[in-house]
């Protein structure tokens, strides 16, 4: 059984896909992780984690993503989730992977917009994915293990 969850995302649409998830995440004790953007995404009565804003192409990629991995880490010391559900992206891998490696389970939400090809994040987390969900039965073609039950809209 689930103790406590960690519900992690990127800002904007992951964001927003993983608000679906909101009676879950009141169901059970939980916090989220995100980015920090200009704008607030502050959930009432949730606790929640920011992260920085990573794109692979920029100059600072690597100094962002060690620093996101520390602080991910800090975190789920802190926390103690036991379950990390994500619907992607690049900022939250690191959270994704050290929950798996420290011995809790990894629930992958593969993005809405993706009806017929992967997203990057989603091929990476898929080889670790305790269970691994797409939003479109077609992508069962890209992620054969994936179960698909259909839009969390």
């Amino acid at each position: 059984m689930y103790k406590k969850i960690c519900f992690a995302a990127s800002s904007g649409g992951h964001y927003e896909q993983l608000m679906m998830l909101k009676p879950i995440m009141d169901e059970y004790d939980s916090f989220i992780v995100t980015e920090k953007t200009k704008y607030s995404s502050r959930v009432d009565n949730i606790k929640s984690f920011y992260l920085l804003q990573i794109n692979r192409k920029e100059i600072r990629f690597i100094p962002k993503i060690v620093f996101n991995s520390i602080k991910s880490l800090v975190i789920i010391l802190k926390e103690k989730p036991n379950v990390v559900i994500t619907t992607g992206v690049l900022a939250v891998i690191p959270i994704c992977l050290l929950v798996k490696l420290l011995g809790g389970k990894l629930i992958y939400i593969e993005s809405f917009a993706k009806v017929s090809t992967p997203t990057e994040t989603g091929k990476l987390l898929y080889k670790f994915a305790d269970q691994f969900y797409v939003q479109w039965d077609d992508m069962i073609k890209v992620f054969p293990k994936a179960i698909y039950k259909g839009g969390i809209y």
